[in-house]
């Protein structure tokens, strides 16, 4: 006996005896009149989607109560039955809303549970609702409209971060520590100029999601199945009702893309970057042998063996979860990459990417504040790592001052640093003798290099760490902040 045999006889034995089995079209299926028998139970959940889209039961709503209106424009609904079918889903979206909405078994997705339940209230004007309509763009308009609410929430919780971080900035700008480059002392800066520069980089970030936004705000409704609506569908009404700034242009293209799905989980997945990358630096500046920084217990967990133990998990949570959505990004690509033009199942995939990715940022943007704003301090130990080789390129401009060519500072500077290690004395300790073997240019002003403060005062120009150029940055930033308000 061959397996396909069996697999036939298995499949036979599910689908039932009956000739003519209409259990599919019984069932409120939107798609059964074409099939006979029972849908195999395994495929039945398979397939659904119930699960995770009906979150977007209020983007469906809304968008069949403007469909009505559509219809009823074009003489496909009277405007009684436009009445009936508006009222009934008024009373749908107040069940979801008291949360005693019933999800039966046959609800395969939220537009098929909508639907079912508009027919329980209203009877057989509910059938008229899908007139002209495919899932196809019904599914994509409920898309596009629950990632512009998502959006404008997210919108919101970066710009919540941003002041926070910008408010820190303004208060803390006094306080100096190590720049580090390649993971090694570099040059002293501002602790405030450290801050500014997550801030900024999350201000692109907003200013991205900006970008999507404009492409989300397309109205794919209207569009059909593939081909577009036989009927005098009036798509200007419908994106004035649903607050769309375009129509889509190709109603193939507008039911087969997920561009805007797409560009929000790469956003999602650059915004983790910046903010990964931030809690890297405070788990290391958070740690015993930096002592910069302390978390707040409100944003640290314990160990359960080691009673000592205080650790940062709001931070590695944060630096976890990008990888999290990196994964979501790249998988839902790769499932786009391989498919022919139009509507295919597979993109049924982009919803749960898209819901994880918004919850797990909506998350990382709440704790990051929550951090921002309880982080406590330690100055004098973040002074206190400063070292004189951390002048080294100061020494280099202070001969760059005197005339001489950076590049041939920077070899002098250079040796003075290897002087310094062959004696075992910080840099700020050879003696004028010792810098004038280097060069003669060194003179006895050559004192006024070790001094942190002056060492950050130079770099005074837009963008630098001076005191002028931060409080400079947090001004910009402070109204860049008024502009994006939302």
């Amino acid at each position: 006996m061959t397996l396909s045999y069996v697999l036939r006889g298995v499949a036979g034995c599910r689908s039932g005896s009956s000739p003519v089995n209409m259990s599919n079209l019984e069932a409120g299926k939107l798609w059964g009149g074409r099939f006979v028998g029972d849908t195999d139970p395994v495929m039945e959940k398979f397939n659904a989607s119930i699960s995770y889209d009906q979150r977007m039961w209020d983007a469906d709503i809304r968008g069949s109560k403007a469909y009505v209106k559509a219809l009823q424009k074009a003489k496909l609904v009277t405007e009684e039955e436009m009445r009936q079918i508006s009222h009934g889903l008024t009373q749908i979206s107040e069940e979801w809303a008291k949360g005693v909405f019933v999800v039966k078994p046959g609800d395969e997705d939220i537009h098929t549970a909508n639907e079912r339940r508009l027919k329980e209230l209203i009877g057989t004007a509910a059938g008229k609702l899908h007139t002209g309509r495919s899932r196809n763009d019904q599914v994509v308009t409920d898309m596009q409209l629950w990632l512009r609410d998502a959006i404008s929430t997210l919108t919101g919780l970066s710009l919540q971060l941003i002041s926070t971080m910008v408010e820190r900035a303004a208060a803390e700008v006094d306080v100096l520590f190590p720049g580090y480059t390649h993971m090694q002392r570099a040059q002293p800066i501002r602790w405030s100029h450290w801050i500014m520069s997550h801030a900024v980089a999350l201000s692109r970030d907003v200013e991205r999601l900006q970008e999507v936004k404009k492409r989300v705000n397309v109205l794919p409704l209207g569009s059909g199945a593939i081909a577009g609506t036989p009927f005098d569908i009036d798509r200007d009404l419908l994106r004035n009702e649903l607050g769309f700034a375009d129509i889509s242009l190709n109603s193939m293209d507008a039911t087969g893309q997920r561009d805007s799905v797409v560009e929000f989980l790469f956003w999602a997945s650059l915004c983790l970057t910046h903010l990964s990358k931030m809690a890297e630096d405070l788990l290391l500046y958070s740690t015993k042998e930096f002592s910069f920084v302390a978390l707040s217990d409100a944003y640290s967990t314990g160990s359960s063996l080691m009673p000592q133990k205080k650790n940062a998990d709001s931070l590695e949570l944060i630096r976890s979860k990008a990888g999290r959505v990196f994964g979501r990004c790249a998988g839902f690509m790769v499932t786009m990459k391989g498919l022919p033009s139009t509507y295919n199942k597979d993109l049924q995939e982009d919803k749960e990417a898209m819901f994880d990715c918004y919850d797990t940022v909506h998350d990382v943007l709440q704790v990051a504040t929550g951090v921002m704003s309880t982080l406590k301090i330690n100055p004098s130990v973040m002074e206190a790592a400063l070292s004189p080789d951390m002048l080294a390129t100061d020494l280099a401009y202070y001969l760059v001052r005197k005339g001489v060519p950076f590049r041939e500072a920077h070899g002098l500077s250079g040796k003075a640093v290897f002087s310094a290690e062959s004696k075992s004395v910080p840099l700020n300790q050879l003696s004028l003798e010792d810098l004038s073997a280097v060069s003669p240019v060194f003179g006895s002003d050559v004192s006024s290099v070790w001094d942190y403060r002056s060492s950050v005062e130079q770099y005074s120009a837009p963008g630098g760490t001076a005191k002028s150029s931060v409080v400079a940055q947090v001004d910009q930033l402070r109204e860049w902040l008024k502009k994006h308000s939302v």
